[in-house]
């Protein structure tokens, strides 16, 4: 029985070396021409989408007051991406501190900036640290729940 399950795991690592290895033999030279900045803008769509525990729903009522207040353009599609924090970030540099670019980046400074707006009227009791927890994406619900 031992000698059946080591047989399996030879066989399976070698079909893994020799899809990989017939992977890399089937690559193009222009597949392996793409420069480096295709790849980094195909993932920067997909990390840039940051909901902070919204549910479409709720990322929609979001997306919804920031077209009514703050020039969002894009569609309404309960992911708040790029173009969704560009204009959060416009709100909250008026109205909650925000110094820092307007880059649709929900980084640390952009979460203190919200924390600060969600301290105000939505129930936020933690720190301003920049870090989106339990407390900050509760009152990020409450605040797209009564927008």
């Amino acid at each position: 029985m031992r000698s059946n399950v080591v047989a399996r795991t030879l066989v399976s690592l070698s079909a893994v070396a020799g899809l990989a290895i017939g992977g890399l033999a089937a690559a193009t030279p222009g597949f392996a021409a793409q420069p480096p900045a295709a790849v980094a803008q195909s993932g920067a769509s997909v990390l840039a989408t940051q909901n902070f525990g919204l549910t479409s729903a709720e990322a929609k009522n979001v997306q919804n007051w920031l077209k009514t207040y703050w020039s969002y353009t894009d569609s309404i599609d309960g992911q708040l991406g790029t173009n969704s924090w560009k204009a959060f970030q416009r709100c909250l540099q008026t109205y909650w501190g925000y110094t820092g670019a307007i880059d649709g980046d929900p980084g640390v400074n952009t979460v203190k900036a919200l924390q600060r707006l969600l301290a105000n009227s939505w129930g936020y009791t933690g720190a301003i640290d920049g870090d989106a927890g339990s407390g900050t994406r509760a009152a990020f619900k409450r605040f797209a729940n009564g927008i």
